[in-house]
């Protein structure tokens, strides 16, 4: 059991991105809230999964394959969710149009991204991830946890909702920035991989 713990984790957090997206649309008082709980809950997933591996040398193959698709998939669906829903009031067509385009640039870059890792395992060359990555994913994170619920807190309370849209905004656009300096310095760094 203990063996397998961490791709469990992974399997768990797969399983939680439908959960959350159906918890996210169906109506019931409190769903969006719930759905930032699920999110939040798969994102511990992420950093038990990866602890546990490193810490108890349980990195695998498929483990490797499952959790960056994994993060990758909970993030681009979070997003996808967030921007088909009008988070504010007025003005919201503004702030749905910028959230949009944060969501384009960062799905966009995890797709350059994962085609340069296909070439690079292609020529048998091992691509970590760094900490710059990292920090990328981490203000993700922070972002969508703050955006998933802003529609029930205007409800329960305006400036609840509004300290954590405007907060969860901030920090999707801080991420946008992130996500394209990191992707750039991969690449940079990573640069052998386009040679020959």
């Amino acid at each position: 059991m203990k063996k397998n713990l961490p791709n469990t984790l992974t399997t768990i957090r797969i399983i939680m991105i439908p959960m959350l997206i159906v918890v996210y649309f169906v109506e019931f008082d409190g769903h969006r809230l719930t759905a930032a709980l699920i999110y939040f809950f798969a994102c511990l997933t992420d950093f038990f999964d990866g602890f546990l591996a490193r810490k108890h040398n349980l990195v695998t193959n498929i483990g490797k394959f499952l959790d960056p698709i994994a993060d990758k998939m909970i993030i681009a669906c979070s997003l996808v969710a967030i921007c088909v829903t009008q988070p504010i009031a007025e003005p919201v067509q503004a702030y749905t149009i910028v959230i949009a385009v944060c969501t384009m640039i960062i799905l966009c870059r995890e797709l350059m991204i994962s085609v340069f890792r296909t070439v690079a395992a292609s020529k048998q060359i091992n691509l970590a991830a760094d900490m710059f990555g990292k920090l990328k994913t981490l203000v993700q994170m922070m972002a969508v946890f703050a955006l998933l619920p802003v529609a029930d807190f205007i409800v329960w309370n305006e400036l609840a909702g509004q300290v954590f849209f405007y907060g969860g905004f901030g920090l999707l656009g801080l991420a946008t920035i992130l996500t394209i300096l990191s992707g750039c310095h991969y690449i940079i760094k990573n640069k052998v991989v386009l040679e020959g």
